[in-house]
């Protein structure tokens, strides 16, 4: 009777340590948590439910991705350290935050990078954006795929930006990056890292005067309700990306593995389009409301921050093959 008690308490230990363990196996079935900051009306949310539906359909329902949004289990730097650490599966994180554990994916984040979207993905989807992912192994991660992020441009509280005159001095609130941070100060501003759920109360207040993001970002936070006037410089395009932590990767077999990128390649792909509507439908959401889009000449732009390409030496060769891709 002890022995069967015994044998009974080691069962119920081990299924407890399991459900515990990030990619818990349930009869079979391996199931991850993913992290994502944005809300449920965001076309990025939407694409990481897809993926998760998909990786279900695929596998016959022996992978399982759960979904935790508005940033539940952490901002991207937590979520990314998760990742790494193997105590979270999988994050959707913008490469302006990976590039301070990846340095690998920081050329991505360099202001006027690309020349165009579809250029981009030209890049990130060949040779390029393969040998980034790659690169990823390093740190304990596996990159799925990019995502379209939008592109940035600044908007503010006080009064609009038309020229690179009208930076000197804002507080502009940035990702926790050493590219961003360093363009802003080239353009004469106050660069501000800022947790992004701290952004819109930074805005109210005063704390900030400036923020940058694209169009959907804009609209589904709620800033162009305390921040009024929208500039198009477009100084950075980078792309979101998909991270698995290694440890949630052994995990599945070949075939699963094979389902997962098949799954996080057609969710990107319908992100990508979604993302791009929704930016014309934020756009007109934002002005119907009263905000701004100002245009603005965005050489004298690019011209002050061009010394940022010779900060960063180790992307000399990447660029270059960059700048050949069109």
């Amino acid at each position: 009777m002890k022995k069967k008690i015994v044998t009974i308490l080691a069962v119920l230990l081990l299924a407890t340590v399991l459900f515990a363990q990030g990619g818990a196996e349930t009869k079979g079935v391996v199931k991850f948590k993913l992290a994502e900051n944005q809300p449920a009306n965001n076309p990025i949310s939407k694409g990481m439910l897809m993926f998760a539906d998909l990786v279900k359909e695929k596998t016959g329902g022996s992978v399982q991705i759960e979904v935790y949004m508005d940033a539940q289990l952490g901002n991207e730097s937590e979520t990314i350290d998760q990742v790494q650490a193997g105590t979270l599966d999988l994050a959707r994180v913008n490469t302006s935050a990976l590039a301070t554990t990846a340095d690998e994916v920081g050329v991505f984040t360099l202001p006027y990078v690309f020349t165009s979207t579809e250029q981009k993905y030209k890049v990130l989807d060949g040779a390029i954006g393969t040998e980034v992912m790659n690169a990823l192994g390093k740190y304990n991660m596996v990159g799925l795929e990019f995502w379209e992020a939008g592109s940035r441009n600044f908007y503010t509280t006080k009064k609009p930006i038309k020229s690179v005159a009208d930076m000197k001095g804002l507080k502009v609130r940035v990702q926790p990056s050493e590219v961003a941070i360093k363009m802003v100060e080239l353009l004469g501003g106050a660069a501000t890292p800022m947790a992004y759920a701290e952004v819109y109360q930074g805005l109210q207040t005063g704390v900030i005067d400036a923020a940058e993001n694209d169009f959907v970002s804009y609209y589904t936070s709620g800033h162009y309700e305390v921040a009024k006037y929208f500039s198009l410089d477009g100084h950075m395009a980078p792309p979101a990306v998909v991270i698995m932590s290694a440890k949630s990767w052994a995990k599945l077999d070949a075939s699963q593995q094979k389902a997962v990128r098949e799954a996080a390649r057609e969710a990107a792909v319908w992100q990508r389009k979604a993302m791009d509507d929704f930016q014309n439908e934020s756009r007109a959401a934002v002005e119907a409301a009263g905000c701004q889009v100002f245009d603005v000449e965005v050489k004298p732009f690019q011209d002050m921050v061009s010394a940022i390409y010779a900060m960063y030496p180790q992307y000399k060769n990447v660029i270059e093959q960059i700048r050949a891709t069109n």
